[in-house]
């Protein structure tokens, strides 16, 4: 499918409301006060479609100071998270070139957020870990002002090790599982020598201990996954820092690509794609390159301002005026 309109009727609020829709969160901003229209104190999203032979309803519904509340196929869910679950989609927005361009955050989320998608069963473990973080944190701001001691950081520096262990063993699992086909999608878009690397060792109690008094002074945990990066390579170059802007937003194509068909693989049943306003920056080659990607990896949303953009015939032409879509 893709919409077509002039800047600012409306294209990236469709896709936005899939994205709500199937994933119960924007992939814009985590404020859902900013998702629902002005003067109005509730909002309404709902997609209707098959998965196999099976008919699917998903339904989100946001009311001011009062949350949000899912429901599949008419049965309430106990939190909009399991719609992720239940339902992938996969988006490109022109801010997704901060998962190569920006700090290591970013691309330590955007791949913790790949490793729930391809293994659902330690989709929780970032969390689990983050959780151990705080509270080692904690313990170490108590001891430093003579609140606690230093054996009450002991259990806490245990389960940091532990769990940074396991985290940092799944995320290398998940790079080794991306890794070729984010390798054969860089290639065809013309990124050669592609390559991800993990940047970081599992932490080890031995080594907590050791920076312990530094820790103390600062406060904060200073190893461990929850600093660790992910690089992003072509020809042996870090392209955060030594790729073009027409380089990483390659890099993340392939990765959305490559991600879709390990879903694909692994679940039976292809992801939803978005891409936002992909087409304005690729020249014609990459554009013919992405159509025929696009059109193997199942359902897909496309934004332009042009129809011509899209080097193929849509399966659908959605013209959007005024925030009117038809």
């Amino acid at each position: 499918m893709l919409a077509t309109g002039p800047n600012g009727a409306g294209k990236t609020n469709l896709l936005e409301a899939l994205h709500v829709a199937t994933q119960g969160f924007s992939p814009r901003t985590r404020n859902d006060r900013q998702l629902i229209r002005f003067g109005s104190e509730a909002a309404r999203v709902a997609v209707n479609g098959r998965r196999g032979h099976a008919a699917l309803e998903a339904v989100v519904k946001l009311e001011a100071g009062a949350g949000k509340h899912a429901s599949l196929n008419g049965a309430p869910l106990r939190a909009v998270e399991q719609l992720r679950g239940e339902l992938t989609t996969l988006v490109f927005t022109p801010d997704r070139l901060g998962v190569v361009k920006g700090a290591p955050a970013a691309r330590r989320a955007y791949f913790d957020r790949a490793l729930g998608r391809l293994s659902p069963a330690r989709a929780q473990l970032p969390a689990d870990y983050g959780a151990a973080v705080a509270q080692r944190n904690a313990s170490l701001r108590r001891v430093a002002v003579g609140a606690s001691t230093r054996e009450a950081i002991a259990p806490w520096t245990q389960q940091l090790a532990d769990l940074g262990s396991q985290l940092v063993a799944a995320r290398r699992e998940a790079l080794a599982l991306i890794g070729p086909a984010f390798v054969e999608h860089a290639a065809a878009f013309g990124l050669d020598a592609a390559e991800l690397r993990y940047d970081g060792e599992p932490p080890t109690v031995e080594q907590l201990e050791q920076r312990l008094s530094r820790d103390l002074e600062r406060g904060l945990t200073g190893a461990g996954p929850h600093l660790d990066d992910v690089l992003v390579l072509a020809a042996g170059r870090d392209l955060r820092s030594f790729g073009s802007q027409g380089e990483q937003r390659l890099a993340v194509l392939a990765l959305l690509l490559a991600e879709a068909d390990l879903v694909t693989a692994r679940r039976g049943a292809s992801p939803l794609l978005l891409l936002d306003d992909v087409l304005s920056e690729l020249d014609p080659a990459r554009r013919r390159t992405l159509a025929a990607c696009v059109a193997g990896c199942g359902q897909a949303l496309l934004t332009a301002t042009d129809p011509a953009m899209l080097p193929a015939d849509p399966d659908q032409l959605v013209e959007v005026r005024a925030g009117t879509a038809r």
